[in-house]
């Protein structure tokens, strides 16, 4: 990334029990202050492509600093599972990161009825 391009964090959330991108599933991204405390930064609702319409922070507002999304995957969930079916296991799975550096920071979620995994992408 050259010194002229901003920092941006991003996301996107893939539903491996189907094979698709989850779609419609609500993020919501905190700041963590020094004594742990989240302050609400953004809500934002993945698309078609499972991802959020813009960077859920972007430019002056991406500070390094520590964050957490919170993806709310139990409604998602419930509206996806078989009818009939168990309910949900996950109600919201929290990602709590640092970023040390304003450069691009991409946070996606693997989720799946009974099972979700999270890296840093590129």
């Amino acid at each position: 990334m050259s010194q002229n391009e901003e920092g941006r964090l991003t996301t996107h959330v893939l539903d491996t029990s189907l094979g698709q991108p989850a779609a419609g599933l609500a993020v919501t991204l905190f700041a963590i202050d020094l004594d742990g405390q989240r302050t609400p930064l953004v809500t934002a609702e993945t698309n078609a492509d499972g991802r959020c319409d813009s960077p859920l922070l972007a430019g002056e507002a991406f500070v390094p600093g520590r964050y957490e999304i919170v993806f709310a995957a139990g409604p998602y969930l419930a509206a996806t599972m078989p009818a009939g079916g168990a309910a949900p296991f996950f109600d919201d799975i929290a990602v709590r990161f640092s970023a040390t550096a304003r450069r691009h920071y991409h946070v996606p979620l693997l989720l799946s009825p009974y099972g979700y995994s999270t890296y840093r992408g590129s």
